[in-house]
């Protein structure tokens, strides 16, 4: 008995999305994964890598990653490919050639959704794409089905001969739960298939191809019909009947726990016969979906009658609290005493870690903002928006900020024509999305100060290697991109390349300075890693002594182990008042790295030792 117990015990984990997805994509026989890294996807490829039997590998961005899992699907592979929705866009150029022509081995993308905009600059429904590119959609509800359904994505790939896409989303990328697993599949490698009218994408072979896809698309509207992946689940109020997918299932199950549902586990093409006689069942139909109304379009186009985003929020996620009065509601019932599901939250803005490499850049940039624009882009930099350097002009996709200031340098009107124009960007990003705009900016003959923020990972998504960080994301050591080279290669004058130690803040402050003023386009790399990596070096921490003036300076660093204990206001000879604020250094948390020093004008920051500091805490 205990060995039958024993073997259960084996066969469950508790695993999230992420995690249980990766273990069903190993399972599968999958020989190469790729992703790169985005938020909430992450883990997904981070867990494939502890699996010794497959290849992992971080790529430069989602269209290369993409275009790799291709690759070994070509010859005959299984292989995998993960990315973030906005990932997809990137990915989009070969994804809508590769629709056509197919698989050979099976592939499958997983593309998470941040419904709710958890770390996203948009809400993007991946679900399009499914449309876009007739493709099958899957969509989990939690750890299990991410499991279940990545192994059945590759027979289905292999099944129809095309890519198929698991659509994940926040919530059930980062929920963890039971998971029952089962041990890795012996896949049959196919060999390369030496076809060029399937692979060679030409208009001759594409057209034929196209044929060939308007002809699946109808075994695969019939096929979803009967697909077990979509079911019915019976119920005794049959009021009202539900038709949901993905984890908003597990919210209708939740809060209407008696009324009928249909699941969509594939939910494109979307099962319209199957749902039609479900809707027959039951005395009204409501789509709960996830955030466009897609499928709710789709039965209404198709002559059944639905409820859908007409009572039901456009954006975010469709909790319980968010679906119980506007179903009520539809259920003739009195809300009045429901909860509000909009009830505030205590703000919580974000900010960057102490002692951030990126805290100087923004703190000198922020002194200047008045006289010049400045481009930003997707990263930890992001937050040089908020207080307290309130640093950026624009942010809007990966790689946009040196095109937008070109764009900004050629547009501006006459009033702003002489300012000066920053684009502030990572190393992963750049890597990811900047080169080509750079390279841009040279052939055009524009005129921009790139601030390329090298803190040696990808920031953002958790620490993360890419090409510039010389290791793999095994750890292992790899060839390390020189990004002075690099900028020099693309056309920028090596007289206009600056490496600077952004924590010697009056060397980083001229270093802008004196950029901003040159009449060619020029690069500032800062050189320190991120302090979440273990390639920061800590140094004694600071601490407030005797003598506070409550000038305030240091704050403006933006540092959080920074503490205000106290506001005064001080009224001046002159009359004018002045509000101080008297600071403490919260030792524990500070790394000594000296940004706030150069900032105090009193001098009454010094470093302590680290015995003191752990006398104190004690």
């Amino acid at each position: 008995m205990n060995a039958i117990v024993k073997a259960i015990a084996d066969s469950r984990h508790l695993l999230s999305g992420n995690e249980a997805l990766a273990r069903g994509v190993w399972e599968a026989g999958v020989q190469v994964a790729t992703a790169y890294p985005g938020t909430p996807s992450t883990e997904i490829l981070e867990n494939l890598a502890l699996y010794p039997d497959i290849h992992a590998q971080w790529s430069v961005n989602e269209k290369v990653s993409l275009e790799v899992a291709i690759g070994a699907c070509v010859v005959g592979a299984r292989s995998f490919c993960a990315m973030k929705h906005v990932g997809v866009n990137v990915a989009s150029d070969a994804l809508m050639s590769q629709t056509l022509a197919g698989v050979n081995g099976g592939l499958v993308i997983a593309v998470a959704d941040d419904v709710g905009l958890s770390s996203s600059q948009n809400e993007q429904d991946t679900r399009f794409w499914g449309r876009f590119a007739h493709l099958p959609i899957l969509e989990p509800c939690d750890s299990q089905e991410a499991y279940e359904m990545a192994i059945r994505a590759y027979e289905l790939s292999e099944k129809f001969g095309i890519p198929v896409i698991i659509r994940m989303t926040t919530r059930v990328c980062h929920v963890k739960g039971l998971v029952t697993v089962g041990e890795r599949q012996a896949y049959e490698h196919k060999g390369f298939l030496d076809d060029p009218t399937k692979w060679v994408m030409v208009p001759t072979h594409a057209k034929e191809l196209l044929k060939k896809q308007g002809s699946r698309d109808v075994i695969l509207k019939a096929y979803v019909n009967e697909c077990d992946l979509n079911r019915v689940e019976d119920g005794s109020d049959k009021r009202i009947g539900f038709v949901t997918s993905g984890p908003a299932y597990l919210h209708v199950k939740e809060a209407f726990p008696d009324a009928p549902v249909f699941k969509m586990g594939m939910s494109y093409p979307v099962p319209i016969e199957a749902i039609r006689a479900f809707g027959e069942t039951v005395d009204k139909l409501v789509v709960v979906e996830e955030t466009e109304p897609l499928v709710e379009t789709e039965l209404k186009a198709a002559g059944v009658a639905v409820h859908g985003k007409d009572i039901l929020p456009k954006t975010g996620e469709l909790s319980p609290l968010i679906l119980d009065k506007p179903i009520r509601e539809l259920y003739g019932e009195n809300v009045d005493d429901l909860a509000d599901p909009d009830l505030p939250v205590f703000p919580r803005p974000p900010t960057m870690c102490v002692a951030c490499p990126h805290l100087s850049p923004y703190y000198c940039l922020s002194k200047l903002h008045k006289k010049i624009r400045i481009a930003g882009d997707i990263g930890c930099y992001t937050l040089g928006a908020g207080h307290p350097w309130k640093a950026l002009d624009t942010t809007t996709c990966m790689g946009a900020s040196i095109s937008m200031a070109l764009g900004m340098t050629l547009g501006a009107s006459d009033e702003d024509k002489d300012k000066p124009v920053v684009a502030v960007i990572g190393d992963s990003t750049f890597l990811h999305m900047g080169m080509q705009p750079l390279l841009d900016v040279i052939y055009n003959r524009g005129n921009v100060t790139v601030m390329l923020l090298d803190n040696r990972t990808t920031g953002m998504t958790g620490g993360q290697e890419h090409a510039g960080t010389g290791f793999d994301i095994h750890g292992n050591e790899a060839p390390r991109a020189d990004f002075e080279k690099i900028v020099v290669a693309l056309g920028v004058n090596p007289d206009r390349v600056r490496r600077v130690n952004p924590y010697e803040m009056p060397t980083m402050f001229k270093a802008i300075k004196e950029e901003i003023n040159q009449n060619e386009p020029s690069v500032i790399i800062t050189d320190q890693p991120c302090v979440l990596t273990t390639r920061f070096k800590r140094q004694n921490p600071l601490k407030v002594i005797d003598g506070c003036t409550g000038c305030a300076n240091c704050l403006s660093t933006g540092c959080p182990a920074i503490i205000v204990t106290r506001r005064e206001t001080e009224t001046r000879k002159s009359g004018k008042e002045v509000e101080k604020a008297y600071v403490e250094i919260e030792t524990t948390a500070c790394t000594g790295c000296n940004l706030c020093v150069s900032t105090c004008g009193p001098d009454v920051i010094k470093p302590v030792s680290f015995l003191e500091v752990a006398k104190n805490v004690q």
